[in-house]
């Protein structure tokens, strides 16, 4: 996000630089994607420094889905965020991919984002792809890495399997 922008400039930039469009129904457009984004619509006046992390996160997704995207691509996004609010994240970027239809391409090492998003996954260790699989086949690997990566102590958290 621009720092010098409101929350709903930001939001209107793509649109502003994509599309020609009457600065109205830009407005009501960004208004509706600050809406799908889980944000009030009242957000909109507020500067990105105003924001709590969780809200930043979700504002940064209005922008994202803007122009209707077959990919979005999301990067670690519920680093620094509590659990609350990281369930509340993964919940609507679910939400948005089934409603909307597009592909997400997630990179993450947070396993109930893993669980909660992610159909397929591709593992990386030692700088390469070890293995491309569902979650559910990745935790039955029997590659020492991905055995340790999904049945340690925070696997066994993300499912829900502390003893």
């Amino acid at each position: 996000m621009f720092s010098a922008l409101s929350v709903q400039e930001n939001i209107e930039a793509p649109f502003r630089e994509h599309a020609d469009l009457p600065a109205d129904i830009v407005r009501d457009l960004a208004a509706l994607k600050l809406l799908l984004a889980g944000l009030p619509a009242d957000v909109g006046v507020q500067m990105p420094a105003e924001l709590s992390g969780g809200m930043r996160k979700r504002v940064g997704v209005a922008p994202a889905i803007v122009l209707d995207p077959d990919l979005l691509f999301l990067d670690e996004p519920t680093s620094g965020l509590d659990p609350i609010s990281a369930t509340a994240f993964d919940d609507l970027i679910r939400t948005l991919h089934q409603a909307l239809g597009f592909t997400v391409f997630l990179i993450t090492h947070d396993l109930d984002t893993l669980h909660a998003i992610c159909d397929r996954v591709a593992v990386l260790a030692d700088k390469k792809i070890i293995a491309v699989a569902t979650v559910a086949e990745l935790e039955k690997s029997e590659q020492p890495w991905i055995k340790a990566y999904f049945h340690g102590a925070r696997g066994r958290g993300a499912e829900g399997r502390f003893s």
